[in-house]
């Protein structure tokens, strides 16, 4: 496993954090998708400026270079970036509903090197200490296979409609803290 350290992710990581995203979606999906739903999920994932102002969105660097970055919210939105659509910023109740994690990539070149589950960790750890006793997630299919190994279960498979007609699938999955 490579020495990766974690930071709290700040405005100025926004151009980075949008090209690390760009290349896990078309780098990463067409192993679990068919070309045109990989095209679409463009429309249905990206970076979530929210996460970053509430100072829940961490990235994952490994000699300095961003290699990974995801987060958790206390927010209603399950998923999405500033353009998707249906987005929530209702505050949830931490006795009641489950934290989020949301927006969790991993650059191509850096997969399968515990990235993921370092970020997973970091939002189990602050959503708990926020008084969380579950988290949920939408995962991508090709998020699943790392979720189902940490301990998330699935509730739902949803169709994403986006604005070329095409649905992407996102599976709702959760795990008790």
């Amino acid at each position: 496993m490579d020495k990766h350290s974690h930071r709290l992710a700040v405005s100025g990581d926004m151009p980075a954090l949008t090209c690390l995203m760009n290349a896990a979606i078309g780098g990463l999906l067409p192993q679990f998708l068919p070309p045109d739903q990989v095209a679409a999920s463009y429309a249905v994932m990206g970076l979530d400026t929210q996460l970053i102002a509430d100072r829940t969105y961490f990235v994952i660097e490994i000699d300095g270079a961003i290699v990974g970055c995801g987060g958790w919210s206390r927010r209603a939105t399950l998923f999405g970036g500033n353009h998707t659509a249906g987005r929530d910023a209702r505050l949830l109740d931490p006795k009641t509903e489950p934290a989020r994690v949301r927006a969790m990539y991993t650059s191509p070149a850096f997969t399968r090197r515990g990235v993921g589950r370092r970020i997973l960790e970091l939002c189990e750890e602050a959503a708990r200490g926020e008084g969380f006793r579950a988290v949920e997630l939408g995962a991508t299919m090709g998020g699943k296979p790392l979720y189902e190994s940490y301990g998330f279960l699935p509730v739902e498979l949803m169709q994403v409609p986006t604005p070329g007609g095409v649905a992407v699938p996102i599976l709702r999955m959760r795990k008790e803290l």
